[in-house]
């Protein structure tokens, strides 16, 4: 059988694969099972920041695993502690929860905002307030938080106490608050998957405003615009405010499963002893290859991300199509159907996403200016 058949053999059907089997990767670009070349401009959903195949992610994780490839949380390890400091340094936070994923990293903040909302205000301070359009993960409480009914209707109940409020409404999101017994309010700066939406820098400052005026825990979800997706480190950095939880997971360890939730000195130590645990949180071969991300990641590296951001929103723009997002993570409207955007480019050698009605774009974060500026040649000719 082909891959493909084998895949749809023996594969639960949860996804609508796109008809392409992608045999191997160096850099941005990748080729499939025919030999064809792609240049990736998805990096795997945000995920290989340093694109496929990666030499010093490569080497990292290499010699990690001829190492030590794992051992149970009960022991230290070198690697999980090294990116603990490096990630706290950077960010100024307190603590960090490292688990594998995006989702358990916002369910690690949701449980951290009750248990502190418990302690300090008393246990009916449930109440976490997100906003329409957001997207938190795919478990029973981080689709609770996620504000698009079209992601909860087959999986009913789900875990109570979860309020929405709209996003840039200030005034809304001041009533959910007076009128609710409230935990924490977890945010977006860019919303990925509702269409890639950048809230207002205001309404954003303003929500910092109201979690402090209230003792309320802020909470951002950094799992796709964080690890300099968006041109800073994390996305919160481009309004100075410092939240209390940063949940982040993608491309964090830019290809290998880990996720981290970072803890600000006022909750760092809200987690006591069995709290909460992961087996494979901080797995020394996925921590080690954070680590060769994120010492990669300085000020000029940043800078370059935001700078071919705005070369691609400015070509876009050109061209009369409206962009939103922020560094390299794009968002496209599109004057025909967004299915025949995705088809035309990947018949051309671009591989596209899509973000609701929009052509989503999240190259890897070092693409060579040479395949940028190819593929965006022909992102420009497939949406005329």
């Amino acid at each position: 059988m082909s891959i493909k058949q084998t895949d749809e053999r023996y594969i639960a059907h949860t996804y609508k694969r796109f008809d392409l089997a992608i045999v191997k990767g160096n850099g941005c670009l990748c080729w499939d099972d025919n030999g064809k070349e792609y240049i990736d401009m998805t990096s795997g959903i945000g995920v290989n920041a340093f694109g496929y195949s990666d030499p010093v992610w490569a080497d990292a994780v290499a010699n990690q695993a001829k190492l030590l490839q794992h051992t149970s949380n009960l022991y230290y390890t070198a690697p999980c502690a090294e990116l603990a400091e490096i990630l706290c340094t950077r960010t100024g936070m307190s603590k960090v929860f490292f688990s594998n994923s995006g989702a358990e990293a916002n369910e690690c903040a949701v449980k951290v905002a009750r248990k502190y909302a418990a302690q300090h205000k008393g246990a009916e301070y449930y109440n976490i307030i997100t906003l329409n359009k957001s997207f938190h993960g795919r478990t029973l409480t981080t689709l609770a938080a996620t504000g698009q009914d079209n992601f909860h209707h087959d999986f009913l109940p789900l875990t109570d106490g979860f309020l929405y409020a709209e996003p840039n409404d200030t005034e809304g999101l001041q009533k959910l608050v007076k009128e609710n017994k409230v935990a924490g309010i977890l945010i977006e700066i860019v919303q990925g998957e509702g269409g890639v939406n950048s809230l207002d820098a205001d309404f954003v400052k303003a929500v910092d405003a109201i979690c402090r005026e209230n003792d309320i825990v802020l909470m951002v979800d950094e799992v796709q615009t964080g690890n300099g997706r968006t041109g800073k480190l994390y996305s919160y950095m481009h309004y100075g405010i410092q939240p209390d939880t940063v949940s982040t997971a993608k491309g964090l360890a830019a290809g290998l499963p880990m996720g981290a939730t970072l803890l600000s000195e006022k909750v760092g130590e809200v987690l006591g002893y069995g709290d909460h645990g992961s087996t494979f949180g901080g797995n020394p071969v996925c921590a080690a290859a954070a680590i060769s991300v994120m010492n990669r990641m300085d000020e000029d590296f940043l800078a370059e991300v935001a700078a071919k951001g705005q070369y691609v929103k400015e070509r876009v723009e050109a061209a009369g199509f409206a962009v939103s997002g922020m560094g390299l993570m794009i968002g496209i409207e599109t004057k025909k159907p967004v299915a025949e955007v995705i088809a035309a480019c990947m018949a051309n050698g671009v591989l596209c996403l899509s973000a609701k009605e929009k052509l989503r774009l999240l190259p890897p974060l070092n693409i060579p200016m040479e395949q940028l500026t190819k593929a965006v040649d022909v992102i420009l000719a497939s949406l005329s």
